[in-house]
């Protein structure tokens, strides 16, 4: 029969409608498609096996790329680099960041630990006058009444924005498949795409300005690293260019780090020019003292953070709601209305839940339609963010008190549905109805007061079920994908 299926298609064009709707392709097409992404390194470690090499098993992703408007999609590249510019500008800005994050701090245990920190590193003064960023801008296409579709930002990750690696691995996954399907013209419309090469231009670019040949990079990592080969197509770039890189965890920093005289950081003996953090956005990640400990020693040191302290903290939720407030970005561009206008077009609505008058009308809005809002904490890692009824649980327990201030209120963006098959190690493959998230990565670095880098360096779909309001591909709900343009 699959010899059947496989000479039927090579000599007869298909549109994607037909071939969603073929039983015995789509199992003949899922075969070679697991195939195809272990071929091209698509891969995670297994949930059993988290540290071991051993066994491995390809990430998830979706059988065929999903169409994206090639408007919306230029769009959000376009604007990448003044996000970029955004993001720094915040977190040199030591008062807008007191300010904004000032109601937060009082009820967000871990947003207040990670501001003490900042605090204490603005009055000892920087050691290092390089910033790197590496971040990641997450938008869906939200559709209006009236049946436009118009770009909307979810969010900023301004830390360990991942899958920069494996969305450089999946286009040629795609591109396969789709010429297996004998969709030729859908694999015309499969964009290149190598954010870990941009990324770790970005890295590269830092590591020369430390200015030491002998010093690596230290990749942070979690204790479970499922998710390790993301990683290793970054490294491997770096390796290419001759930096050498090391992986350690916080234990590791706490066990053998110091800070010689001149504050440059030794681990396990090696001098680390930049301390890039895949790990450290989450308050489990913190598991005792020892890591708030090794924390501040990587900040107070000369390596290059990535990102440093100020820059995390310009990626939070509260950051991102005050950005939206009328007159801001006029702030930090004072000169520059066509940069205010890229950047505002993008956002959606966000609501402040601090206490007082303009607080208690965000309350009384999401109570009377939750469904057309989000309610999110200031978390990252996927899998926090509230919706529909449970909002109501939520602000009736805490609309009266200074906690809903660990909140803010985001307009529930709409996206058109559109069907895909999700593929998944262990999961039966059934065609579903699939919401698409588009993130865009941004490089940049700056020395002193002089940006020297700054690009936009790929881009990366993930998609989901529509019947999953909330989490990412690392959180177990989303899987990569690749745009079709249209």
């Amino acid at each position: 029969m699959i010899t059947a299926i496989s000479h039927r298609f090579s000599v007869m064009s298909a549109t994607r409608e037909e071939v969603l709707r073929d039983e015995d392709l789509i199992e003949y097409l899922q075969e070679i498609a697991k195939d195809s992404a272990l071929l091209h390194g698509v891969l995670m470690r297994t949930k059993e096996t988290p540290n071991s090499p051993e066994v491995v098993s390809y990430a998830p992703f979706t059988l065929f790329p999903t169409r994206v408007p090639s408007v919306v999609f230029t769009q959000a590249l376009r604007v990448q680099t003044h996000f970029n510019r955004l993001v720094d500008l915040v977190s040199q800005n030591a008062s807008f960041l007191e300010e904004s994050l000032a109601s937060t701090i009082k009820v967000d245990d871990f947003t207040a630990r990670l501001f003490n920190l900042y605090k204490q590193i603005q009055q000892e003064g920087r050691a290092q006058p390089i910033v790197l960023g590496l971040n990641r801008s997450d938008y869906m296409l939200d559709q209006s009444p009236d049946g436009g579709t118009s770009l909307k930002q979810i969010e900023i990750n301004t830390i360990a924005a991942s899958f920069g690696g494996l969305a450089s691995q999946t286009p040629d996954v795609h591109r396969h498949i789709l010429k297996v399907a004998n969709l030729l013209e859908e694999q015309n419309h499969i964009l290149d795409n190598n954010p870990a090469a941009g990324l770790a231009r970005g890295l590269a670019k830092a590591w020369e300005l430390y200015g030491s040949k002998s010093a690596v990079v230290m990749f942070l990592v979690e204790d479970l690293q499922r998710n390790i080969y993301d990683h290793r197509y970054i490294e491997n770039e770096l390796w290419k260019k001759n930096i050498p890189v090391i992986r350690r965890r916080f234990e590791d920093v706490c066990r053998t780090g110091y800070l010689d005289q001149s504050r440059r950081l030794f681990v396990d003996g090696k001098e680390i020019s930049i301390v890039y953090f895949r790990n450290g956005y989450m308050p489990q990640n913190y598991t005792s003292e020892q890591s708030w400990d090794a924390r501040l020693m990587m900040e107070r040191s000369l390596a290059v953070k990535c990102p440093d302290i100020s820059t995390h903290l310009a990626g939070t939720k509260k950051v991102q709601q005050e950005l939206a407030r009328a007159g801001v970005l006029e702030r930090f561009f004072p000169d520059e209305p066509e940069t205010v206008a890229q950047i505002r077009a993008t956002f959606t609505g966000l609501y402040t839940l601090d206490m007082g008058e303009e607080g208690d009308k965000t309350v009384a809005m999401a109570l009377a339609n939750p469904d057309q809002y989000v309610l999110k904490p200031q978390r990252e890692g996927g899998g926090n963010n509230i919706y529909g009824q449970e909002i109501c649980e939520v602000l009736e327990k805490v609309k009266n008190s200074s906690e809903r201030t660990a909140y803010i209120l985001m307009d529930k963006i709409q996206p058109v549905p559109s069907q895909n098959y999700l593929v998944r190690p262990g999961a039966p493959v059934k065609l579903n109805y699939c919401l698409s998230e588009l993130g865009v990565f941004g490089a940049y670095v700056r020395k002193g007061k002089e940006m020297v880098f700054n690009e936009c360096v790929g881009h990366l779909l993930r998609t989901k079920s529509s019947e999953h309001a909330d989490g990412g591909v690392a959180a177990g709900v989303a899987v990569l994908d690749n745009p079709l343009l249209f």
